[in-house]
């Protein structure tokens, strides 16, 4: 089966550990009522949406002693009720990681649903530039969440604070200027880290690039305003030799982004990918007994 699961670092499986150690600290009640016969559960897929999060799914039952069959592919688009996958194994150990998987192909499926109805807004209107998630993630989940996005074609963005240097406002503010605080990014992020700068105004974002930021981001900009800015601070750099990327963030929603779509905007992120999703309905249901 074609997954992302090559990307994923060393340590993903102790995650899945623990999350079955939480929903399981003590005694199993249930499992002592159904016991360790054999049996077969179905995993059905109940709404639409992009199948998202096949690896974690089956370690969970791999952990558990169980084997998965799946019948649709990682990236398959579901038309509900359809079955997804077959769980072989004793009853008891299905019924241990039924909630926990279920909650997990859910969100991660809800996460790549999303980046893939804006993947396809992209190729309808012709927009050159990234579609991408942000650091907006659930503590201990973002693993999942940005998987989520690369299965239904969005970019992660940044993974985590040592990925890319992001100076926002905070970081300004504290350090006195935006000159400042790249000078100081630059001084320990080196050649192979990209300094971004969060930007409210092009003086702002001419100063940051001044200073040697790669990437500006214009902060809450929209519309007619958000194009100017852009072709502006290209249009100005360019003259002066330097190509910068140009992002937009803030408030971008699925029902908006169509109007941030412009060749002079490179990146456009959205916390919506991943706050306030709509999951994928899925149930795991045990073959009745005859």
């Amino acid at each position: 089966m074609d997954t992302h699961s090559h990307l994923l670092p060393p340590n993903w499986k102790t995650k899945i550990t623990e999350w079955l150690q939480e929903d399981i600290p003590s005694f199993d009640y249930g499992g002592y009522v159904v016991g360790e016969k054999e049996t077969t559960a179905i995993l059905y897929g109940k709404s639409e949406g992009i199948v998202a999060g096949v690896p974690f799914f089956t370690e969970i039952f791999e952990q558990l002693g169980c084997r998965v069959e799946w019948h649709v592919s990682e990236g398959h688009v579901l038309k509900p009720i359809q079955t997804c996958a077959h769980v072989y194994g004793p009853v008891r150990q299905i019924l241990i990681g039924e909630r926990t998987a279920l909650n997990l192909i859910a969100r991660c499926s809800g996460i790549a649903s999303q980046a893939h109805r804006l993947r396809l807004l992209k190729e309808k209107t012709g927009f050159k530039g990234v579609i991408a998630g942000t650091r907006k993630t659930t503590p201990g989940f973002r693993l999942v969440e940005k998987y989520g996005m690369l299965v239904g074609g969005a970019d992660t963005h940044r993974m985590d604070l040592s990925s890319m240097i992001m100076l926002k406002d905070n970081h300004v503010w504290s350090t006195g200027s935006i000159s400042a605080a790249v000078a100081k990014a630059k001084a320990v992020g080196g050649f192979a880290l990209k300094i971004e700068v969060e930007c409210r105004s092009e003086e702002e974002a001419d100063e940051a690039i001044g200073a040697g930021a790669d990437i500006v981001m214009l902060d809450n900009f929209k519309g007619d305003a958000l194009k100017s800015a852009a072709g502006n601070i290209k249009a100005r750099w360019a003259a002066k030799g330097r190509q910068v990327l140009i992002e937009c963030s803030g408030g971008v929603t699925e029902q908006t982004i169509e109007g941030y779509f412009c060749d002079e905007i490179d990146i456009i992120s959205l916390g919506s990918m991943t706050q306030g999703v709509s999951f994928v309905d899925f149930s795991l249901k045990v073959q009745k007994t005859a």
